[in-house]
């Protein structure tokens, strides 16, 4: 049988991108990604719980997107899930979240901060996924449609 592994998210950027170049040329965006949701505790008192991901964007995708991609930005991210083991500098192991993205949409408004909640109902959000890294607005026609 198959196997297969696809995550989805969306959360705010918990830095400013950094870009770099492979030997071979090929550029590489990494930047990390905050989720949170709300749950009550067993006191009954409401928490709010934040899981971060390591996320990298290759080639011409990561071009395209690199200067948009700032600390509180709202970002959709699609890609694969692995998990990386590391000893912090305490001694302590550490697993980490890492995705390689496959596609990432920009959220929120134009001049946005992307504090806030944005991508609903006013069709912001800009698209990274076309062939050769190219910029499109969501919504465009019916292959768009996400279902």
């Amino acid at each position: 049988m198959a196997s297969f592994n696809k995550i989805i998210l969306i959360g705010h950027l918990g830095r400013d991108q950094e870009m770099r170049y492979t030997p071979q040329g090929t550029a590489v965006s990494n930047f990390s990604i905050a989720t949170s949701e709300k749950r009550k505790d067993r006191s009954g008192e409401m928490q709010e719980i934040t899981t971060w991901f390591r996320v990298s964007l290759w080639g011409k995708q990561a071009e395209a997107v690199g200067q948009y991609l700032t600390k509180g930005k709202q970002v959709y991210v699609e890609g694969r899930l692995r998990t990386e083991e590391f000893t912090d500098r305490e001694g302590n192991k550490r697993i980490s979240l890492e995705v390689t993205a496959s596609d990432i949409q920009l959220l929120g408004s134009k001049g946005d901060t992307g504090m806030g909640y944005g991508g609903s109902g006013g069709g912001a959000g800009s698209s990274f996924n076309e062939p050769g890294g190219g910029f499109s607005k969501p919504g465009g026609g019916e292959d768009d449609i996400p279902f």
